[in-house]
């Protein structure tokens, strides 16, 4: 299968494409193009309901974009275990947090300037 060189917003929506074959809850892609100081050009963002589901979302996601785009994260950072995870693909950085964790680090207020888009979940 051949592999295709995508740009950052087809890229974020591949993400959310893993997120949702594991059912992942509340994803929302924040489009941080036109934010001042932002660290990338788009947040991913995805509520699990379980350690178990968070590490599937992980490798959903993971798997999907091997798919894809032939791509592996620059960094991952996080498991269920902690509540939370993130996959760093420079310019898509994909966050799955658990109920708790979406809650305490709230990036779409921290990021309040970015464009949200919510996608739909089961």
């Amino acid at each position: 299968m051949s592999k295709k060189e995508i740009g950052a917003e087809e890229f974020a929506h591949v993400v959310a494409k893993g997120m949702q074959e594991m059912k992942a809850q509340q994803i929302e892609i924040l489009d941080l193009r036109k934010v001042k100081n932002a660290v990338t050009d788009f947040f991913v963002i995805c509520t699990a309901t379980s350690d178990t589901q968070l590490d599937s979302i992980v490798d959903s996601i993971e798997k999907e974009v091997k798919e894809t785009a032939g791509e592996k994260a620059f960094a991952t950072e996080g498991t269920g275990s902690q509540g939370w995870a993130l996959l760093d693909y420079i310019n898509v950085v994909a966050h799955v947090f658990l109920p708790k964790k979406r809650e305490f680090y709230a990036l779409e207020e921290l990021w309040g300037d970015a464009k949200v888009f919510k996608l739909p979940t089961e």
